[in-house]
């Protein structure tokens, strides 16, 4: 008789253990699709800013928009998860640290 209640009892185990794993994949789903999003736009718009100032120049208008859009991404970013991605360095920072400045090719001549 006590086979079947261990039995019974590994059954429960189980279950619960199944239940419980199953409950923390749920719940991290949305913020893994969060933070691909995130990723993603930000992606985008900084690749659209490096090509923007490639073809019509650091000040064009187009660089603007991307500058903007960019800037949008990132505050996006902070404001729904307190971090942001940074396409350059492929890493997430969980400082709200960003450099709008950080395209400008005078950038590193103005800090000597």
């Amino acid at each position: 008789m006590k086979t079947r209640s261990n039995k019974s009892l590994f059954g429960k185990a189980v279950l619960a253990t199944a239940g419980l794993l199953g409950y923390f994949v749920f719940i991290g789903a949305p913020q893994v699709r969060a933070d691909d999003e995130c990723q993603r736009r930000v992606a985008v718009a900084d690749r659209n800013l490096h090509e923007a100032i490639e073809h019509h120049g650091y000040q064009s208008r187009e660089a603007e928009h991307w500058r903007d859009e960019l800037h949008a991404a990132r505050e996006s970013c902070w404001t729904s998860n307190h971090r942001w991605w940074d396409e350059d360095g492929h890493r997430w920072h969980a400082d709200r640290d960003w450099d709008d400045r950080d395209h400008d090719p005078d950038r590193d001549r103005d800090r000597k």
